[in-house]
């Protein structure tokens, strides 16, 4: 029996937090779609962490990659990627409140 290294349970433990996120708020909204975040949760993980340039603590770098997602029934994917990833942007608490009235995780993002 093969056993995983340090990183792979890192990647493991990091893959399942994105999935987790997004299963729990979509949960307690009682609305939305989990799939697209369940399912592109490695494909993320490997854009944030493997090839795209990114800062959080400078969201407005010029030069950065961007994450563009179309799906609005994914938009827990970007969230829980902005909040993982250390983007100012998005709290714990914000994602709290997926959907509410008001909220900044409305569902549908314009723009983060």
């Amino acid at each position: 029996m093969a056993t995983m290294t340090e990183s792979q349970t890192l990647e493991k433990l990091s893959i399942d937090t994105i999935r987790t996120l997004s299963m729990d708020a979509v949960q307690k909204a009682n609305s939305g779609h989990p799939g697209a975040p369940m399912a592109l949760a490695p494909v993320a993980y490997a854009l944030y962490t493997r090839i795209m340039r990114h800062n959080p603590a400078d969201a407005k770098w010029p030069d950065r990659d961007r994450f563009v997602l179309s799906n609005g029934h994914g938009s827990l994917l970007l969230y829980s990627l902005l909040y993982l990833t250390g983007y100012a942007a998005i709290e714990l608490d914000q994602l709290k409140t997926f959907r509410e009235l008001g909220s900044h995780c409305a569902g549908h993002p314009k723009s983060c």
